[in-house]
């Protein structure tokens, strides 16, 4: 009988194809002092500018929602005692109606706070919407929420007044 041999046979392995994980979020480990300001001599909208106007934001938002929550829950709103007095209705009847009117300012400017976290959240926060140019830390501070320089603001309001009268 003829001598056999075993040959292996080869098995080729196939490799799986590793699935690409989505980068993670860097998680900013940045920390800034409460007294921290930002200054022009750091580059701009560097992490500890976005961390501070983020803080910022966050901080005035909490407020916003607060002061709501405690004009419409604690307020003269649900004041529904009527008055004799006309006089005194028509009073009570325009300082609800203010008061509402601010509310709904508040409410805007929360809107606003909202739309400037996600456009720190796409890296286009202190950037004009229009010109993509540096809106400018002192700009920023004064109004954390802007979306244009200042030149690019002006052609807005020009912009606005133009169609108002049409």
């Amino acid at each position: 009988m003829p001598k056999t041999t075993k040959t292996k046979k080869k098995v080729k392995k196939v490799k799986s194809k590793k699935i690409a994980k989505p980068k993670e979020l860097k998680k900013s480990t940045i920390k800034i002092a409460k007294t921290y300001f930002p200054k022009d001599t750091e580059k701009y909208m560097c992490e500890k500018h976005k961390l501070y106007f983020r803080m910022k934001l966050q901080e005035w938002r909490k407020e916003l929602v607060k002061a709501n929550n405690e004009a419409l829950y604690n307020g003269s709103m649900d004041d529904n005692s009527i008055s004799a007095d006309i006089v005194d209705q028509a009073s009570s009847y325009t300082d609800k109606n203010v008061e509402m009117k601010a509310i709904n300012r508040q409410i805007k400017l929360i809107s606003e706070i909202d739309k400037a976290l996600i456009r720190m959240k796409d890296d286009t926060y202190g950037y004009c919407l229009d010109t993509a140019e540096p809106i400018g830390l002192k700009r920023l501070m004064a109004r954390p929420i802007a979306k244009y320089t200042i030149a690019a603001q002006e052609k807005h309001e020009m912009n606005e007044k133009v169609h108002a009268d049409d």
